[in-house]
């Protein structure tokens, strides 16, 4: 059971990056956020209300708008703009992938955590592998800085999340908690969804990709991401991202054609030595 759901929210995740990718083609990234936000917040706010969940302090509700703005506005909005500028979802996962390096060296900083060396060991060998396969992708799609640097605001952002809710968030209610964290990022987001073209294709493909991330992703993966961020040390929860870019891979190759070399495969293998020696530290 404690496998369960690191396991399930890895899968969930993984298919983050393909649900964007599959419904960029129609709809600019910005506005495809925001109707992303706007359905999850129709589900959540009356399931708040139903289920009479507590809302916190004015101070906490800054707080989780804070979350928001680092774990929804700052990672998606990067990740699906690098997505729409011709980041493979592949490679867009890899760049986040780093994020368990940057928890490890800011969680010792801001959260006063430990970190052993055998973690440390994992997390180098999860940085040479991730970094081995982005290196691969960077010199077989030829990307340049825009996308790259996208994602890699996405990264720091979740990271930054990350950490912020771990040490604010453990007194808050998850559903409350959570539809603050939409609402901010959905503030945040209008202004660059108002100044795209506004036209959305409302394909068969659009509709399954959009239903996807607001029902497994934003209503199914979310909860787990901050539910395990309240259980877990966040060195140790950070690492589970370490094994999205594999699965992202895999998912990726029938869908969308999205090869790797053999030095990418021994990339992803490296990754996923260093969760199993980050987990067991």
């Amino acid at each position: 059971m404690s496998w369960l759901f690191p396991a399930l929210f890895v899968v969930l995740w993984s298919t983050g990056f393909i649900g964007a990718k599959l419904g960029l083609p129609y709809a600019d990234p910005f506005v495809f956020l925001e109707l992303r936000l706007l359905f999850v917040l129709t589900v959540l706010l009356p399931f708040c209300w139903i289920s009479k969940a507590p809302w916190p302090s004015r101070r906490r509700v800054w707080q989780m708008a804070v979350s928001g703005g680092l774990l929804q506005a700052g990672y998606l909005g990067g990740v699906f703009a690098s997505l729409h500028h011709g980041m493979p979802a592949g490679v867009s996962a890899l760049v986040t992938g780093v994020q368990p390096v940057l928890t490890a060296v800011l969680a010792g900083w801001l959260l006063r955590e430990s970190v052993s060396a055998r973690q440390w060991t994992g997390l180098a060998l999860g940085l040479a592998g991730v970094m081995l396969v982005v290196g691969d992708r960077v010199l077989a799609e030829h990307l340049g800085a825009g996308p790259i640097a996208l994602s890699v605001l996405a990264l720091f952002s979740i990271t930054l999340g990350t950490l912020w809710q771990k040490r604010h968030g453990a007194g808050v209610d998850l559903r409350t908690g959570a539809a603050i964290q939409f609402i901010a990022a959905a503030v945040i987001l209008a202004p660059f969804a108002v100044l795209e073209s506004g036209t959305v294709r409302w394909t068969g493909e659009f509709v399954f990709a959009l239903a996807w991330l607001v029902v497994v992703l934003s209503l199914g993966a979310i909860f787990l991401l901050l539910y395990l961020i309240r259980q877990g040390r966040a060195t140790q929860v950070s690492s589970l991202f370490y094994l999205v870019p594999p699965t992202t891979a895999l998912i990726a190759w029938p869908l969308f054609g999205e090869t790797y070399s053999a030095a990418a495969a021994a990339g992803m293998g490296l990754a996923m030595l260093a969760v199993w020696l980050v987990m067991r530290a």
